[in-house]
């Protein structure tokens, strides 16, 4: 197989990955201040804070500007690692960078229910899904869907660089 091949593994422009990623992080990070946390610096240390929980446990919510550090690491790696495993599929399936706005969304589903199906109940975060506020889940989702679609436009982006 040739590397002009259509079939021949494509190369990734790391750096669309990235950008992707912090782009998912910090719509994220937007999203949770609005609906669960505040615009005050109290607000955003919490915010990270409670994302270091899967790591450091309850202990995170006493680590400090330290440990919300390590928790916007942690965001920012998973919204990266997001983008990263969406671009490697579709390097393999060129066709999942066809139509960002059906497979982005989809992608967003898969995304919200990794996380709270099986991330957040496997961590530190002890938390397990809750179907209580059906209003926050649907935000949530959308949210995510949109996420998905900004996964699946970096991943065009890295292949095609």
């Amino acid at each position: 197989m040739s590397a002009n091949s259509p079939h021949a593994p494509r190369s990734i422009a790391w750096l669309q990955v990235f950008l992707g990623g912090l782009i998912v992080a910090i719509g994220d990070a937007v999203f949770a201040t609005i609906v669960w946390f505040s615009w005050t610096m109290a607000g955003q240390i919490a915010l990270f804070q409670t994302i270091a929980v899967g790591v450091l446990g309850q202990a995170s919510r006493e680590g400090g500007v330290p440990a919300a550090a390590l928790g916007a690491a942690l965001h920012l790696f998973m919204a990266t690692t997001f983008v990263a495993i969406y671009t490697l599929v579709a390097r393999r399936k060129l066709g999942l960078l066809d139509k960002p706005f059906v497979y982005g969304p989809l992608y967003g589903v898969v995304l919200y229910v990794v996380m709270n199906f099986v991330v957040m109940p496997l961590s530190r975060v002890n938390a397990s899904p809750s179907f209580a506020h059906l209003d926050t889940i649907a935000a949530s989702t959308v949210a995510h869907m949109v996420f998905g679609v900004v996964c699946v436009l970096f991943a065009r982006r890295a292949l095609r660089a």
